[in-house]
């Protein structure tokens, strides 16, 4: 059988036909996910309370300073009992707290009660034991009226050191799904108190 002349060529002329097609299906693949991208954010800013499956997490300014804060949560079913632990480990404090205040995101529709709330040192659990309070700390708490922060007055300063703190909040939780975000402000003791945001604990319910 005669070898065929142009099989070099013809070979040259397929890689140079699938290069283009390649990259012509990438680009159509990267517009396809920006579409559907710019339709997701659409849709989450309209609603904020949207969001995906548990450990995603969305914000929209991404800004360097944000501090993402650990939590323990019972329990993330709507409408289910659940007990919030929501830390402060010592490498989170830069100074000793005053006041503390938290702010709710106000779609967060849950009944949040002064009694239903506590400040303590806690023992954070692992694979062999639960997390627990080890320490109650006697502290005022007050809830505004729209249920979009809490203020938290220890009687004592909370100290600067490594033990591990926790707000525990007992609540039933929301009856609608979605993604919450609770920033922490803490205001230091001193002749004159200064108030810094010192995280953001972002929480989850299914």
């Amino acid at each position: 059988m005669p070898p065929l002349k142009n099989s070099s060529r013809f070979s040259t002329k397929m890689i140079q036909f699938k290069k283009p097609l390649k990259y012509l299906f990438k680009g159509s693949l990267i517009a396809s996910l920006g579409l559907s991208s710019f339709i997701g954010i659409e849709q989450l800013t309209k609603n904020p309370s949207l969001a995906g499956p548990a450990g995603i997490e969305f914000q929209w300014d991404a800004d360097p300073s944000f501090k993402r804060l650990k939590y323990l949560q019972t329990s993330d079913q709507r409408l289910d009992r659940a007990t919030y632990y929501f830390f402060l480990r010592g490498s989170e404090r830069k100074t000793g707290i005053l006041k503390l205040s938290i702010k709710v995101p106000d779609y967060f529709e849950a009944a949040i009660k002064p009694e239903k709330l506590s400040l303590c040192e806690v023992k954070i659990g692992g694979w062999k034991e639960k997390t627990k309070c080890v320490k109650k700390i006697p502290t005022i708490f007050e809830v505004s009226k729209d249920q979009t922060s809490i203020e938290i007055f220890p009687e004592q300063p909370i100290p600067l050191n490594k033990k591990p703190y926790a707000v525990v909040m007992k609540i039933w939780n929301p009856r609608k799904a979605g993604m919450f975000q609770f920033h922490a402000y803490a205001q230091s003791p001193g002749a004159m108190p200064i108030s810094s945001y010192v995280g953001t604990w972002s929480l989850s319910v299914e």
